[in-house]
């Protein structure tokens, strides 16, 4: 039994990747959802924005996260995501292979997470 424990911080930030503060912690406890997500080759997520702290570590592929306001990141495998909050945004794998995707979100028991924007209908490339 090996005894040689590696530890990496991946990341420590108080703000989103675009640069903004994330938002307060709500008083009380919270509740702690974790979430595995699969992005075929080619799959666009819809227009969304998150009502909750999160973040995530891209552990296949190549994920980009792209603003209504055409801002746009791309993380690749083994890097950490800090998603925005409150910022309309999709996800989209450009890549050549499936992205898996682990997301954590801290809110408030039973919040909803994500709320979907079907009326926008923007294509910022």
């Amino acid at each position: 039994m090996s005894t040689d424990i590696k530890t990496t911080e991946l990341t420590r930030t108080s703000q989103s990747w675009d640069g903004v503060q994330l938002p307060d912690f709500p008083k009380g406890k919270p509740e702690l959802t974790v979430l595995r997500m699969t992005f075929p080759k080619g799959a666009v997520t819809g227009w969304h924005h998150h009502t909750a702290v999160n973040y995530g570590i891209v552990e296949q592929g190549e994920l980009t996260i792209v603003c209504t306001d055409g801002k746009e990141r791309t993380f690749h495998e083994g890097e950490a995501l800090v998603e925005v909050v409150g910022t309309i945004h999709r996800g989209e794998n450009r890549g050549n292979k499936p992205v898996i995707l682990d997301m954590f979100y801290f809110a408030e028991p039973g919040q909803v997470l994500t709320i979907q924007h079907p009326e926008i209908e923007c294509d910022v490339h």
